[in-house]
């Protein structure tokens, strides 16, 4: 399979059967799937109990999760890597940052281009905003977050 490294700025054959095999805590692109819906459900949780910033937050893990599964999906890849060891190799893939995923997802230029007000909601995501004050987002800003995650989440 080939896989985008940015690192090395081409395309270049990856193989992570090997790391598969000899790591059993690679996540398989299932339960990355299932991952990602429960995150969705609990930031709709989070939501109905008026914890918005809570909501915002989670909306964010489920969309980069989803992400990796679709990675998974468009590099045949077993699983995706979630231990140091396994990311020796594959260090552009160890990020949060939501833009960076969906570029190596192979989905950049359809999602961009059919769900761009679901993706401009989502993109400005920071796993950093738990450092955020308790009441920073407002209802209507979980809303759209969670409605555009759940949008994204469908078409990965």
């Amino acid at each position: 399979m080939e896989a985008f490294t940015p690192e090395a700025g081409e395309c270049q054959r990856h193989s992570l059967s090997h790391i598969a095999s000899s790591h059993a805590k690679m996540i398989t692109r299932a339960d990355l799937r299932k991952i990602a819906q429960a995150r969705l459900r609990d930031a709709e949780v989070l939501h109905h109990s008026r914890r918005y910033d809570g909501a915002i937050y989670l909306c964010g893990y489920a969309v980069e999760i989803a992400l990796k599964a679709k990675i998974c999906k468009t590099l045949s890849w077993p699983g995706y890597p979630s231990t140091g060891g396994e990311f020796q190799n594959y260090q552009s893939f160890r990020t949060h940052n939501l833009d960076v995923l969906l570029r190596l997802s192979g989905v950049e230029e359809r999602i961009k281009t059919t769900l761009l007000t679901e993706w401009s909601a989502v993109a400005a995501w920071d796993p950093e905003a738990r450092y955020k004050p308790i009441g920073s987002a407002t209802r209507q800003a979980a809303e759209l977050m969670i409605a555009s995650a759940r949008v994204l989440s469908r078409a990965l």
